[in-house]
């Protein structure tokens, strides 16, 4: 009880005094391992340094590079052009561009912040400017930006298969349905508010400009292609598919895009290089907190008070991800996998969930949690593009939240609504 109280003071008190994430997970840490009276600097500095020192995180680094050099390479501008093209004639038609954009970049960045962002940029203004409710507006770029964590590839599933020692590969694959499945549900919870408000729809595009914008957009479609079957037919591994991803990203944003230029080139990698960064040291400094909690027993702990619910998969499940959506309202996604994977996975074997469903659900409840304040890290992301206040943004991504809610549920009641699309694939 009292290292369960240790570790959530000096973790919490560090973010409620503003500081950074990572030195907090480091600070606790250090303050159990004072506790435990098994204070060694040198075995911090291990833990720390063994936290980054892992080969399937180097897909970390590619995948962003990828994403960078998709937006700077007008490959993510191309897709939404296409999907403009499609349905942007529709009444309340650049919701729906939104949706269908959001699910194509997912399939090719895995970043929820990037993707956000590349479609705020673009397609917030439009909204605008056609008078939609920018509450909505703001509410449904900030929902559709969450589906790049779940669809392949995605930085999220990386870091919580090497953080548990879970199938890349087969998390990556169970996220294809479900990701879909998120659109779907976007797509109908838009449809209402769209009637609701009477939006207004663009100018029907003609089949001609359709193709052209169809033929544009086609070097962009291929990597989720490339990604995908190369994962499914066993010819690369998630490692090797985020150096193919940042490789092809480049070779089309210079070659055939033309629009990046080699003096751009050091801007997109210097970007790319301080995400990376801060994404390794929250990897080193995680695994600093988790390894002391090892020590402290705290699983077995936490096993303990889990203990009358382990015969009862669907209760368990449903008790585990209400508590993961509490700490995705004050938490980030990657410390929360960092910091919580560990300790729920092996609850999760206990009970006799599948360990790949189990981290799907673990991610998708992460997820939601960045469009949940008070943190709301994609809700801050669409509020500083659009200049909007978060109140209003946070007002606008209740009912996209509810219908994401609403699908975490079936997927609690219904897990074949995972695996049997995994299993077909895999």
């Amino acid at each position: 009880m009292i290292v369960t109280a240790i570790f959530l003071l000096v973790l919490i008190g560090g973010m409620v005094i503003g500081m950074p994430i990572a030195h907090a997970l480091v600070l606790t840490g250090v303050a159990l391992m004072w506790h435990l009276d098994f204070f060694d600097s040198q075995l911090l500095a291990q833990n720390l340094q063994a936290g980054f020192d892992n080969f399937p995180l180097l897909a970390v680094p590619f995948f962003i590079l990828a994403g960078e050099l998709m937006n700077a390479g007008g490959l993510s501008r191309r897709i939404i052009d296409l999907a403009r093209a499609f349905v942007g004639h529709i009444r309340g038609g650049l919701g729906f561009v939104v949706i269908g954009a959001a699910v194509l970049l997912a399939s090719m960045s895995g970043s929820a912040i990037a993707d956000t962002a590349a479609l705020a940029t673009i397609l917030l203004p439009m909204m605008r400017e056609q008078k939609y409710p920018m509450s909505y507006s703001a509410g449904l770029l900030a929902s559709g930006g969450i589906i790049a964590p779940i669809i392949p590839p995605s930085m999220p599933f990386v870091i919580y298969g090497v953080t548990t020692n879970t199938s890349i590969s087969k998390l990556f694959l169970s996220g294809v349905a479900p990701g879909l499945m998120m659109g779907i549900f976007l797509i109908g919870a838009w449809a209402w508010i769209a009637r609701r408000h009477d939006l207004p729809s663009m100018e029907r595009v003609a089949w001609g400009p359709r193709m052209k914008a169809l033929a544009k957009s086609f070097w962009a479609m291929m990597m989720p292609v490339i990604i995908l079957g190369g994962l499914r037919g066993g010819i690369f591994t998630p490692t090797e598919a985020a150096v193919v991803a940042a490789v092809y990203a480049l070779l089309v944003s210079m070659f055939v895009y033309r629009e990046l230029n080699w003096s751009q080139l050091y801007d997109v990698f210097l970007a790319a290089g301080k995400t990376t960064a801060v994404v390794m040291f929250l990897c080193g400094a995680a695994t600093v907190t988790a390894y002391m909690i090892t020590l402290a027993d705290l699983p077995n702990m936490l096993a303990d008070s889990f203990a009358g619910v382990m015969g009862n998969p669907v209760l368990f499940m449903a008790l585990m991800m209400t508590f993961l959506l509490v700490v995705g309202t004050a938490m980030d996604l990657t410390p929360t996998i960092l910091i919580f994977g560990p300790v729920c996975a092996p609850l999760a074997a206990k009970a006799g969930i599948d360990p790949v469903y189990f981290g799907f659900m673990f991610i998708y409840v992460g997820c939601i949690g960045l469009i949940t304040p008070p943190v709301g890290t994609v809700q801050n992301v669409v509020a500083g593009v659009g200049r909007l206040r978060m109140e209003t943004v946070i007002k606008g991504t209740t009912p996209f939240l509810a219908v994401y809610v609403l699908l975490a549920v079936l997927f609690t009641l219904f897990p074949a609504l995972i695996t049997a699309p995994l299993r077909w694939m895999h």
